[in-house]
């Protein structure tokens, strides 16, 4: 892809806009970069791009912005019903994502991992087993570093975590190996129905040749569906025995292909609860289908420790032990948290509706949770919805929660953070929430 000389309107200055420019403008385009905010509000990041030859246009979309350019490259959190992407595509513009730039440049194979959970935490994992068996490789995406930053690094593996948003304006993006773990409601905010939603999943796989590899789960049927349609080869994990792709049993994880077996120890991993056995069934397939022996993926599933902000332990107070799962930003991440737990729970939840229904949770906040402690602008919304399912207390902000939780906490509880929405209406982001409920669980 030549992009000297060309003219790119680069539409966001989030983090993946800012690394965006700073490629773009390397690659030796000319960049005009555009948002929806103020140039008082983003004074930080254009002060951070000042050592480059950018144009800036701030405070709106106006359609004079595309004329004369050659290419538009939005941010992942722009939505498709954007101006100025709806102008562009009348005009037919290129509009790519920065995951389609980027690969474009990445001479290392891609191992790409999608789902609606789960997905920071295998990428990260499969990142582990790579590094453990002495791999040079880059981990980011829509995890951390955006790939466009080290697109033309020199690697032997670039492993990505990949959302919805990043996938819908690719052209050509083709990973190596593709994961899809699961599927649930989520970003109904953004997406008509859960229909569309999947489908945005499933173009990880759009130009995979059968030279490629698409992992997929067999227990979940709307992705386990979708290997009718796969042009790559297919490799499952379940929990059910398989004859071919991965499996768990108690003790176990086993990876069969063909007449070939390998079985690696779960006694000894730190990571806990039924949805990381999924996440490591998929790293497992991940790393063997990349070509990984048997002895740094076991050193790898030993020694990881999980993520912050997902399922951590903050501390026990009172005979109460604490968990901050602030990236639980969907109500079937909050499932499979809950399932995590023989109760009783205290769940702390809230934050910005996203859309989808909150019945998939009845049964298992009827089976385990105590007392649910709701707060910010979804509260009244996930009170209607459940507030029948157990003890319910309605508060303003996470604070109130807190101190809610606490003083109702019994020894044997767990008090759980599992928000089953965004944070965007008290926080920047879910990471910036759950450092505030680590803070507050420890001055109590």
């Amino acid at each position: 892809m030549e992009l000297r000389g060309k003219k790119i309107l680069l539409i966001g200055l989030g983090r993946t806009g800012r690394e965006g420019a700073r490629f773009l403008a390397r690659q030796g385009a000319s960049v005009l970069v555009s948002d929806a905010r103020s140039e008082q509000e983003l004074g930080a990041e254009v002060a951070s791009l000042a050592d480059l030859a950018l144009e800036f246009r701030f405070g709106g979309e106006q359609i004079g912005w595309l004329d004369g350019v050659d290419y538009v490259v939005p941010s992942p959190g722009v939505a498709r019903e954007n101006p100025l992407l709806r102008e562009a595509a009348a005009r037919r513009l290129p509009i790519l994502s920065e995951i389609e730039v980027a690969a474009r440049f990445c001479a290392a194979p891609i191992l790409a991992i999608t789902g609606t959970n789960g997905k920071s935490t295998t990428t990260t994992l499969v990142g582990e087993m790579m590094k453990a068996a002495g791999k040079k490789i880059f981990v980011g995406g829509n995890l951390g570093v955006p790939f466009i930053s080290a697109a033309d690094g020199d690697y032997d593996w670039a492993v990505l975590e990949i959302s919805s948003f990043q996938l819908e304006w690719i052209e050509q993006f083709r990973p190596k190996i593709g994961a899809l773990l699961n599927l649930s409601e989520d970003h109904l905010d953004r997406y008509p129905a859960l229909a569309d939603y999947a489908a945005a999943k499933e173009r990880l796989f759009a130009f995979q040749t059968s030279a490629d590899t698409a992992i997929l789960n067999r227990d979940d049927p709307r992705v386990w569906e979708m290997r009718r349609r796969m042009a790559s080869r297919v490799v499952s994990f379940g929990f059910g025995a398989a004859a071919d792709g991965v499996f768990a049993t108690k003790d176990e994880i086993v990876w069969r292909a063909g007449a070939a077996e390998e079985r690696f120890s779960l006694r000894e991993v730190k990571i806990q609860g039924v949805h990381n056995v999924e996440n490591m069934m998929a790293a497992i397939a991940a790393a063997k289908c990349a070509g990984l022996e048997r002895a740094p993926i076991q050193r790898a599933l030993n020694d990881f420790s999980g993520l912050e902000h997902r399922l951590e332990f903050v501390r026990e107070h009172g005979g109460a032990r604490y968990y901050n799962d602030s990236k639980g930003t969907n109500v079937g991440a909050v499932v499979k948290s809950l399932a995590s737990f023989a109760g009783p729970v205290i769940l702390i939840a809230g934050g910005v509706d996203k859309g989808g229904a909150y019945a998939p949770l009845e049964a298992p906040v009827r089976a385990k949770v105590r007392r649910l402690v709701l707060f910010g602008a979804a509260r009244e919304i996930i009170a209607r919805a459940l507030g029948s399912c157990a003890e319910t207390a309605v508060v303003d902000d996470l604070r109130a929660a807190v101190r809610d939780a606490a003083a109702h906490a019994r020894p044997g509880d767990v008090v759980l953070l599992s928000p089953a929405c965004s944070s965007f209406d008290q926080f920047r982001n879910y990471a910036e929430r759950g450092r505030l409920f680590k803070d507050l669980v420890r001055q109590l």
